[in-house]
């Protein structure tokens, strides 16, 4: 608690204005920026809205501390930073912050700016245009049972497509298509070939959340160390993200040899990859024990190169290594409002072999799924405030298990850096598009209580404690997954020798 409250501690309070966009004159419940004077024209309006049009008047971005929504009312003219936001913000404090590189900081606060931490989005005018299309229209995911007749070369040069990503030991196969219409006629042809086990779409999934410089602050030292176990056995954390900087003084004795599977990645800057495998390290310094050290070891495996996307292909490229490698935990700071069958096939393989998956629910206000977290074998985690509530910027969907700190702080060569966890702004899902699983009732996959139905509190799910529910009350942590049905591969505790027999996707189409 203490460090991601502090984070702050040394910023210094300023009354220095900085330029944005101009605006016309003022008119009603609206701040208006012009010539490093403000204006403003409102009435009895909840704070964050009136922080909204700030932002988008002034181009600073804007901080406010979660459940901070008092109403306001100001009327003036031509007034300087100084004497314009006391009247704005009336008995709230605030810290105005320049950036050399950048829009200047405004962070709104009751007591300490470490309170700050919900990012208001300026008003929909001057949003930033929305992200590509969900779906890869022009692309197909084939599955081939065992024994096909015809190589995926010899099929791809029958439907005139190129074969542009593979899984060999499970017979998947990324197909790319000149068109739409070539792929959609390409669908029909392989849903009746006897050869093909499934047909899939491919999904974009969004790039993860944003990282922030800040000022004046650098984050404590981390002070774990790696611990050996006489017999040489580590827990593996598989962290399928950006890439990670794997020279970084401060990760490299816990990371094991990374995977990459998209090219470009640049890791002279911080990614998210990176951050995050800081974030869980932090995380572990400050668990009962952690003095002795951790024999938790971090697998990073890039899946987006330089790319601001991925796809769940590629999502699930990752995940086939991380589980073969002998990963216990496989972690998804990603996600996509759309549902990719292909995905979850793969998800239930690894999960049914005692393999935790965790994903983040997103950073929207809204309670829509989002995948792979909606899937009833995942961990669905969401953003929490300092009292332990959804953070109000979180997702809050039926499908959320568990609340954790929405936010973090973390330092890349000598500067730190502030994280949000989550995902960025995405497209809503569209209505009747894929599964939406709802885990207070009906659904089309069975229950978590159903297919989970004996906790061990050695399983990692016990490690996390416990889970809430949509009202915020706690739950009992989550339970050891069953044992695989007769003939299906089992997985046992790695070692840093063992590695696990691979997972199968089985023919039967969602």
């Amino acid at each position: 608690m203490t460090s991601w409250r502090t984070w702050l501690a040394g910023l210094v309070l300023t009354t220095i204005g900085w330029g944005g966009p101009l605006t016309g004159a003022p008119h009603a419940n609206t701040v208006s920026w012009r010539d490093q004077l403000m204006d403003a024209q409102v009435r009895n309006r909840p704070l964050p809205e009136v922080l909204r049009s700030l932002a988008a008047a002034t181009g600073w971005r804007v901080y406010l501390e979660p459940n901070t929504n008092p109403s306001v009312t100001a009327q003036f003219e031509r007034l300087g930073v100084a004497q314009a936001l006391p009247r704005l913000l009336g008995d709230l404090n605030f810290a105005l912050v320049p950036q050399p590189n950048g829009a200047a900081r405004l962070y709104v606060f009751r007591t300490t700016s470490a309170g700050a931490t919900e990012l208001i989005e300026p008003t929909p005018a001057t949003a930033p245009s929305p992200p590509p299309a969900p779906t890869l229209a022009n692309e197909l995911i084939v599955t081939l049972k065992p024994g096909a007749r015809e190589s995926i070369e010899q099929l791809a040069r029958r439907l005139g497509a190129k074969v542009v990503g593979r899984i060999d030991d499970l017979n998947a196969y990324r197909l790319q298509f000149d068109n739409d219409e070539s792929a959609a006629r390409a669908r029909t042809e392989l849903e009746r070939d006897d050869d093909v086990a499934s047909v899939d779409s491919n999904h974009l999934v969004q790039p993860p959340a944003r990282l922030e410089p800040l000022p004046l602050s650098q984050a404590p030292p981390l002070t774990l160390r790696p611990k050996v176990l006489p017999n040489g056995e580590y827990t593996v954390v598989a962290l399928i993200d950006t890439a990670v900087a794997v020279s970084q003084p401060n990760l490299k004795d816990f990371l094991l040899p990374a995977v990459s599977l998209a090219e470009g990645a640049n890791v002279g800057s911080l990614t998210h990859g990176t951050a995050m495998a800081e974030t869980i390290l932090r995380a572990l310094s400050v668990t009962p024990g952690s003095a002795e050290g951790t024999v938790v070891r971090i697998l990073p495996i890039d899946v987006y190169g330089n790319n601001e996307t991925t796809t769940t292909f590629d999502v699930a490229r990752g995940i086939y290594p991380a589980a073969a490698a002998g990963a216990t935990i496989i972690n998804l700071s990603l996600g996509s409002d759309s549902n990719s069958s292909f995905l979850y096939r793969l998800i239930q393989e690894v999960s049914n072999q005692g393999v935790l998956v965790i994903a983040a629910a997103g950073n929207q206000p809204v309670a829509t799924p989002v995948y792979p977290a909606a899937y009833p074998e995942v961990l669905a985690v969401t953003a929490g405030d300092r009292q332990g509530r959804i953070a109000p910027y979180a997702n809050h969907g039926d499908f959320v298990d568990v609340i954790a700190p929405g936010t973090a702080v973390v330092q890349f060569e000598n500067r730190a850096y502030f994280l949000r966890h989550g995902l960025r702004k995405r497209h809503r899902r569209r209505p009747g598009h894929g599964l939406r699983p709802n885990r207070r009732g009906s659904r089309s996959h069975p229950s978590r209580s159903a297919r989970h139905p004996n906790p061990t509190r050695h399983h990692p799910r016990a490690l996390i404690g416990a889970r809430f529910s949509r009202d915020h009350g706690a739950q009992p942590a989550l339970p050891h997954p069953p044992r695989p049905p007769d003939g299906a591969a089992s997985f046992t505790r790695p070692s840093a020798t063992a590695r696990r027999a691979p997972p199968h996707i089985g023919s039967r189409e969602q």
